[in-house]
């Protein structure tokens, strides 16, 4: 029997990302414009979280608010 150790490993791995966004605006459409913490700009479908909140987004949609914390840029 061959094992595939690659396969395996991806087997780990999440099939969808999940991603961190600030709430910059609603819209009357049912979707929100979102920042990136990078400065990135994308709208995803949900409205549930106010304006200036964190939110967790996955494939265009948001799953809910996200913890505001305090990040760190590194040079390295």
């Amino acid at each position: 029997m061959l094992i595939d150790v690659w396969k395996r490993f991806e087997g780990l791995l999440p099939s969808q990302t999940v991603t961190i966004a600030t709430v910059a605006a609603i819209n009357t459409d049912g979707t929100s414009s979102l920042t990136t913490p990078e400065g990135g700009t994308l709208r995803a479908i949900g409205t549930s979280v106010g304006v200036g909140a964190n939110v967790y987004v996955q494939l265009g949609r948001i799953l809910g608010p996200a913890p505001t914390l305090p990040t760190y840029n590194l040079t390295v």
